[in-house]
């Protein structure tokens, strides 16, 4: 069984668009989880329009990404887990690829081709352009790990959750990590979305400019460190029982 956990919060503009490229990988035992974090903008409306039986909506208030994804995947019943943004595009054979490299790896994250809001390409390769890859202190530095490409086992969700009580880690990040600490990950070179970039989100310097000051950047680090080391030490103490 899948079960794609997936957040919106106004999403109006594309999410129909993303839901329909899901559900025709999905297969009838299977089920996508949408919470949605107080929308205004139509989307409750748009989602309620859809009749499909694989769809499972709850509401939330959280006015957190990381909270409202830990609200979805906490639902989440399925052997296998994918992460799905609300306004992407699946391409055909997502699910099938992943399922069958999720045989041998905890985690799987593929690539992406970078596109604009009309589904123009920008950048053919995601990883390419990004630097993706493994690596502890790699991805606590600069994070490859995007929500939007991943799936991973189910145990792995079991031992990430519930999620550090920070904004510093976000929930993509963290199930990495976490994966990277305790199980196998693959970066798979196939770009299986079309990871829709809105305005300048996308820019010559990566996924956005930063405008957090070096002192604060160097706070969030330390804090993600703390999470780490204390995460990877109770993981091995209870390996050890």
């Amino acid at each position: 069984m899948v079960s794609v956990c997936m957040a919106t919060y106004n999403g109006a503009a594309f999410v129909k668009e993303q839901i329909n490229s899901i559900l025709t990988q999905l297969k009838s035992e299977d089920e996508l989880i949408i919470s949605d974090d107080g929308s205004t903008d139509g989307t409750l409306d748009i989602l309620s329009e859809i009749a499909d039986d694989r769809i499972r909506l709850y509401h939330g208030n959280f006015r957190d990404v990381i909270r409202n994804f830990q609200h979805a995947l906490s639902k989440a019943e399925g052997d296998h887990i994918f992460l799905a943004d609300q306004d992407d595009v699946w391409l055909p054979g997502k699910v099938a690829k992943m399922i069958d490299l999720l045989q041998k790896y905890d985690l799987v994250i593929s690539d992406s081709e970078v596109v604009d809001e009309q589904l123009q390409l920008l950048h053919a390769s995601f990883f390419a352009y990004f630097g993706s890859g493994k690596g502890l202190l790699k991805n606590m530095a600069r994070s490859t790990y995007y929500g939007s490409c991943m799936a991973f086992r189910k145990s792995l969700l079991d031992g990430a959750l519930p999620f550090p009580a920070t904004r510093e880690i976000g929930h993509d990040l963290w199930i990495g990590l976490v994966a990277e600490m305790t199980g196998t990950v693959c970066f798979y070179p196939e770009a299986l979305i079309k990871y829709r970039r809105h305005g300048e989100t996308f820019t010559s310097a990566g996924t956005g400019k930063s405008k957090r000051g070096l002192i604060t950047k160097l706070k969030g680090r330390m804090i993600m460190m703390k999470e780490v080391i204390k995460y990877y030490l109770k993981y091995k103490i209870c390996k050890k029982v």
